[in-house]
């Protein structure tokens, strides 16, 4: 598969189609999900409250943000896959986050809505036809392709795993 062309997102999602050098981002995906995983894993509830400062999101929070970013998303991976014509709303985390008590969460729920949030998206992924990765549409005001969505999945949670990794110091 071809990678995004700078076209087909908004600057700000570069950074984390960035994060993929591989091409095989189906096979990225599956590979993610199993290595998120293993991370939560190796916490319990105790430590995944923590915070690397005052302010910051715990462990539990991250992960959270990953899931609900997830759906997201995949959503719109799967609205434009599907041909909508209708233009994407955004969504602002801080929001989201404040709208959830994660912390109160158990650490096993957490765990299974960032699994089952991805394995929806696999389901999706893995079935698409040929046409549909080049099908685009608005999100957020900027264009979006079906492709470029595949890749911020992966690059997404990348990123937050590779801030639990050196911030919270979380290692599987």
């Amino acid at each position: 598969m071809r990678r995004p062309e700078s076209s087909e997102h908004a600057e700000y999602y570069g950074r984390y189609i960035n994060l993929v050098p591989e091409s095989d981002v189906v096979a990225s995906l599956a590979t993610q999900a199993e290595q998120t995983q293993k991370l939560v894993a190796s916490l319990d509830d105790e430590r995944a409250m923590f915070r690397y400062a005052p302010g910051k999101w715990s462990i539990k929070e991250v992960l959270g943000h990953v899931a609900d970013s997830e759906k997201i998303f995949g959503y719109r991976l799967l609205a434009l896959a599907r041909g909508e014509t209708q233009p994407l709303p955004g969504f602002d985390q801080e929001v989201y986050a404040a709208g959830v008590r994660f912390d109160e969460w158990p650490l096993r729920d957490i765990a299974d809505y960032v699994a089952s949030a991805r394995r929806a998206n696999l389901s999706v992924i893995r079935n698409l036809e040929e046409p549909a990765w080049d099908r685009a549409g608005i999100v957020s005001g900027n264009a979006m392709s079906v492709r470029a969505l595949a890749f911020i999945l992966v690059g997404h949670e990348r990123h937050h795993t590779n801030v639990l990794r050196e911030r919270y110091a979380v290692s599987s």
